[in-house]
């Protein structure tokens, strides 16, 4: 029997080894990846690197949600998370994603919000379609009412036909407004009488952050518009379904004239 000594490892050469493993290791860490992009606080959270054939998912995180991604500048790149949509606003929580075919660095802004966007830069090196994008990002429900300022009808007297008139007021965010109308009627005589208030209609709009101004008091399928004095309750409900209000004004609509008056 003959004994063959086993070959022992230079320390020198295993810590070589390692440390080239090591760097292997690292390099392979740091290429790119499907990711995700934060759109909160008027801002994204990241201006994202990602190789050939990878993706990008936007999450709106909230509490602002009034923000597209749309691809903007030289090249042209027909990216957008609402076509057709003047005035996007998503609700908390939601996606958009879209994966990048060819190399370059492409610029993104919000249509009502030039601020808020960037820049998603794609290398010629091709990428892992099935990368993991890591964790979705904490969202942040909104739980506070719009707010609602100065609002103030632009006429108080209303002509018979049911034109309507304009009523003006801030708000925060972008919602729903919606005023419910109340026709005052008189009962009782003397010292009995009083004003009571019956349900008469409504009128509802889109509105947009800051000065916003819609034609209240208007015939429609939800208001018959006949003439008497009335009570308005104006509010506006964001896309949580926090509400603010509602602001009482009053307004009267005018009787026509009788002929030969």
């Amino acid at each position: 029997m003959s004994f063959v000594p086993r070959k022992r490892t230079c320390p020198g050469l295993l810590a070589l080894l390692l440390t080239v493993l090591g760097f292997s290791l690292l390099a392979d860490d740091a290429g790119a990846a499907n990711t995700r992009v934060s759109i909160g606080g008027f801002e994204w959270s990241k201006d994202p690197g990602i190789d050939l054939g990878e993706k990008v998912i936007w999450h709106w995180v909230g509490p602002d949600t009034a923000h597209s991604v749309t691809g903007i500048g030289p090249g042209g790149l027909k990216v957008d998370s609402d076509p057709m949509v003047s005035t996007p606003n998503h609700p908390v929580g939601d996606t958009f994603e879209y994966t990048f075919d060819q190399p370059g660095t492409y610029s993104f802004a919000c249509k009502l919000h030039r601020s808020v966007g960037g820049t998603v830069s794609v290398s010629e090196t091709t990428g892992d379609p099935q990368s993991d994008p890591g964790p979705a990002p904490e969202v942040f429900w909104d739980e506070e009412p719009p707010q609602l300022d100065e609002v103030v009808p632009l006429s108080t007297v209303l002509r018979p036909g049911g034109q309507g008139a304009d009523l003006a007021f801030a708000v925060g965010e972008v919602g729903i407004a919606d005023a419910e109308y109340y026709r005052l009627v008189r009962q009782g005589t003397g010292k009995r009488a009083r004003w009571v208030r019956r349900y008469a209609g409504f009128s509802e709009w889109p509105t947009y952050i800051g000065y916003n101004v819609v034609r209240y008091g208007a015939k429609s399928s939800s208001f018959s518009a006949v003439p008497g004095r009335y009570v308005g309750l104006l509010r506006v409900t964001d896309g949580s379904n926090n509400v603010a209000g509602p602001v009482e004004f009053q307004f009267k609509i005018a009787a026509p004239k009788k002929p030969g008056r």
